[in-house]
């Protein structure tokens, strides 16, 4: 809401009072999801008298729209927008930083998972307050790394360790990586691997991929694709042949967690006759912190969410509706989708574990709904979340959101593994290339 002119404040003084209203773009536009938000927004403007008015806009329209909204001065009091945008949105002045770090503060820095503030550093500040995101899983097949002894796999030498011992094509494959090159999840599987072992997009504003960091990280992605069907595989078959039973490690978005349960119809269990079954859920271990031989660390590849206070809101109130939003109607919020909405504040500083807690209590499932608590134990469900504390991507705490766009639509580091993969090139004439073609995309 902008600032009230002369002709507000004079009705006010009358008498006549004029409710605040404040204006929430989001890109949570389908119509079940609507609903909550303005639930939500009900809520607050009960409690405080404040009114939100919540306008769902297109994902792959906001960029375009909120600049043009901030060249004609008519930006939104508050924006939710993914990781992409947060820290050059608030380099170009877009976004209020000193805001969204007050709302953090005062609910206290402590109550987030560290990885998911750490994406929106800004100068001192953060750009936006997190209020959700997802981090990508590797799942394994527990019952089998049981039976023959073997360490979890969150270490590049355990994975493989697994392979030597678990891969037997094709009845069991060790691993299947993604390997088509025209698939952006072949872009999210690589970059997770290369966080893993310390490979940065970005450094000292320099493009950093023709490292030693890189080359080990190409030759061990080659172990990978080699414990893999031959073919160009990406989220499909990978999905497949675990839902199947013959695979022992994948790598996977959240949004496998319901379907691991037999609770969407589209995507049944085959491995145990029954397609409804739990059974796999039971049988499959998460690891979201890998760590790789450079990197003692690790990493995990995520996708973070904000809420954004612009530099046009009415300062107060859109902060009042944070604070809001991240207590009183947060657990509502995560509801949207809990699969791919995990809670990015675990509680509040008198309860620390009460969002966490809440959000295992949330059903999920297509066809068939159970809390997530009820699938998988408490030991599990903090394994999923434990990567939020190392959330990370490339090149977006340098604020380089724009250039990763680019990788994502062009596809060039993909295009360049599966070369490698291919025996056109070796690891370092690969990492080469991909400095060159990255910065390419510089120009």
């Amino acid at each position: 809401m902008k600032k009230a002119g002369v002709g507000l404040l004079v009705l006010a003084f009358l008498g006549l009072g004029l409710a605040q209203t404040l204006t929430l773009w989001t890109t949570e536009e389908q119509p079940k999801r609507m609903a909550i938000q303005r639930a939500i927004a009900e809520k607050f403007e009960a409690k405080t008298g404040i009114k939100v008015e919540v306008v769902p806009v297109t994902e792959n329209q906001l960029a375009e729209r909120i600049t043009a909204a901030f060249a004609a001065g008519k930006l939104p009091d508050l924006v939710f927008h993914p990781v992409d945008y947060t820290v050059g949105w608030a380099d170009e002045g877009i976004l209020d930083p000193e805001a969204a770090t007050e709302v953090i503060r005062e609910l206290g820095e402590e109550t987030f998972f560290k990885g998911a503030l750490e994406l929106a550093r800004y100068q001192g500040n953060y750009t936006a307050v997190p209020t959700d995101g997802w981090t990508q899983l590797l799942l394994f097949r527990r019952d089998l790394f049981k039976a023959r002894s073997l360490a979890e796999p969150k270490t590049f030498a355990a994975i493989l360790g697994a392979i030597e011992a678990l891969h037997d094509p094709p009845n069991m494959y060790g691993f299947v990586a993604a390997t088509d090159p025209s698939q952006v999840y072949f872009q999210q599987v690589f970059e997770h691997i290369a966080l893993a072992n310390g490979v940065r997009l970005i450094k000292d504003g320099k493009v950093a991929l023709n490292t030693p960091e890189m080359v080990d990280t190409l030759k061990f992605y080659k172990r990978l694709a080699e414990a893999s069907p031959p073919g160009n595989l990406y989220w499909k078959q990978s999905r497949e042949l675990y839902m199947a039973g013959k695979a022992a490690q994948i790598v996977w978005s959240p949004f496998i967690l319901d379907e691991l349960a037999g609770l969407r119809n589209s995507v049944p269990v085959t491995a145990f006759g029954d397609p409804t079954t739990d059974e796999l859920a039971k049988r499959t271990g998460f690891v979201a912190r890998l760590i790789g031989p450079n990197n003692p660390k690790g990493a995990s590849y995520a996708q973070i969410s904000y809420m954004g206070i612009t530099a046009d809101a009415d300062m107060d109130a859109a902060k009042k509706f944070v604070k809001f939003l991240l207590t009183d109607g947060y657990l509502d919020w995560l509801s949207m989708a809990p699969e791919g909405k995990f809670p990015v504040r675990k509680g509040t500083v008198d309860e620390p574990n009460k969002f966490v807690e809440g959000w295992s209590l949330l059903p999920i499932g297509v066809d068939r709904k159970r809390p997530i608590g009820d699938i998988y134990p408490p030991e599990v469900v903090k394994k999923i979340l434990a990567g939020l504390e190392v959330a990370d991507r490339w090149g977006f705490k340098a604020g380089y959101g724009a250039l990763v766009a680019k990788l994502y639509g062009e596809k060039v580091i993909p295009k360049i593994v599966r070369r490698y993969l291919d025996g056109e090139l070796t690891a370092e004439q690969a990492a080469a290339e991909m400095q060159r073609a990255v910065e390419a995309l510089m120009r």
